[in-house]
């Protein structure tokens, strides 16, 4: 590969799992029969079974893959705390007053993940470190600059403009046109984190058992019989933890979800000075385009972790690794001699409001659809749901009573996205 944009030890695996390979779960057969049975062994059902296993309900977690093997661990470790709606048009839809526990709901799981992982020492380079947001154009930078002046009472966090000619000490970038430092936002190493979760777990009585696919639920008459790839369950009480890659064996919550690739790549590694001149403050990065792309230094600062939506039906992330290195060098074309060591993606739930939902249908509990800010959003949803499920009234949440929207004939294949790719990106060139 010496001869390409690839490195010569390239992977095509996250760069995360090099220093945490996948985990050594339970793949024997698993019990008959248990009270809480979670499906999907990511940050939100492990945090509902911890959360279950704590109020003296027997838990299993099952997952089709190894645990964490989806968005847990593939993730680009922003953490935000932000949904994607903003309070003035949640307030046009909801009402000022729902609006505003909508935006405090999502912002109490940053202050919650950080409480978490102080609590558990886990130890996963969780940073508060900011964002640099950056504006793709002039319009966009005075919309930045009218949200810092503007925010909703009782909703202010620390917001700082960056003007044009003073973003060097941000980010060594002429591509945008200034952008706004969100301070309390974090970077963390995502497969350190669930690892660390996956113990925490574990230790608190949690069995999770990998490789175990759930092909069908039935009720009985005590609950439920999930038949798997290895055997028939009997729940009591069964939660859906499986976001971006649920499947048909929960038709309702998969006609409500929207499974977009998400792709990342990593850099070989480079000169620690040569990376802090790219990014001075050590930041997460993002901008205001609608086809996103973020990035951030590696934890060790010698390399750059890029991503963005770059393609719309292709899951091999070596076939869309050109197309997102180009990404990359529009906003750093000093990258240009930079090969690429690591690409990898995901799939993200996306829902149609563009809401995470969580709650209860049919008699199955679910939590999903985090729209990119799963992190901390998925630790939480998955705490506050592991509460309904024990009957604990405080975990109920602001977002519990929302409709989970569909679209008519829209099954969980999302063939309307190339369309929408395309429009948003003409959308970015003039808006």
């Amino acid at each position: 590969m010496s001869d390409s944009i690839f490195s010569d030890d390239f992977k095509a695996h996250p760069f995360w799992w090099d220093e945490t390979p996948r985990p050594e779960s339970d793949q024997a057969a698993p019990p008959e029969k248990t009270v809480v049975l979670v499906i999907g062994s990511g940050y939100t059902g492990l945090h509902c079974a911890l959360e279950t296993a704590r109020g003296g309900m027997d838990t299993l977690v099952i997952d089709a893959q190894t645990s964490g093997w989806g968005c847990s661990s593939r993730n680009g470790g922003h953490v935000s705390g932000e949904i994607k709606p903003d309070y003035d048009e949640l307030a046009g839809k909801y009402g000022a007053d729902k609006a505003f526990d909508l935006v405090r709901e999502a912002r109490n799981a940053l202050e919650w993940i950080s409480e978490f992982v102080r609590a558990e020492d886990i130890h996963c380079n969780f940073i508060q470190c900011g964002r640099y947001h950056g504006a793709h154009n002039p319009r966009q930078f005075r919309r930045l600059v009218e949200i810092a002046s503007n925010q909703p009472r009782g909703l202010e966090q620390p917001l700082r403009i960056v003007e044009r000619k003073d973003q060097a000490s941000e980010i060594d970038s002429d591509f945008y046109h200034g952008g706004l430092v969100i301070g309390s936002h974090c970077s963390i190493d995502p497969a350190k984190y669930h690892q660390g979760l996956l113990k925490v777990a574990t230790d608190n009585g949690v069995r999770v058992v990998s490789l175990c696919q759930a092909v069908n639920i039935e009720r009985i008459s005590d609950g439920f019989r999930v038949t798997t790839s290895k055997g028939k369950i009997d729940a009591k009480k069964v939660v859906i933890a499986t976001s971006g890659y649920t499947e048909t064996v929960t038709p309702w919550q998969r006609r409500r979800l929207i499974p977009i690739g998400s792709y990342m790549l990593a850099t070989e590694q480079l000169a620690p000075a040569r990376v802090s001149e790219l990014m001075p403050k050590d930041r997460v990065y993002s901008d205001t385009r609608k086809l996103v792309v973020y990035y951030r230094r590696s934890p060790d600062g010698t390399r750059i972790l890029f991503g963005g939506r770059v393609s719309v039906f292709e899951s091999d992330p070596v076939k869309s690794a050109p197309a997102l290195r180009q990404e990359m060098l529009r906003i750093f074309p000093q990258l240009e001699d930079a090969k690429l060591s690591h690409a990898w993606m995901g799939f993200v739930g996306f829902t149609f409001d563009f809401l995470p939902h969580l709650g209860k249908q049919d008699g199955l509990y679910y939590a999903m659809g985090y729209c990119g800010s799963g992190i901390c959003l998925a630790s939480y949803f998955g705490n506050r749901l592991g509460m309904q499920v024990l009957g604990r009234d405080e975990g109920k949440i602001a977002f519990n009573d929302l409709k989970f929207q569909s679209r008519p004939l829209y099954t969980g294949k999302p063939w309307f996205l190339g369309a929408i790719v395309r429009y948003h990106q003409l959308r970015d060139r003039i808006v």
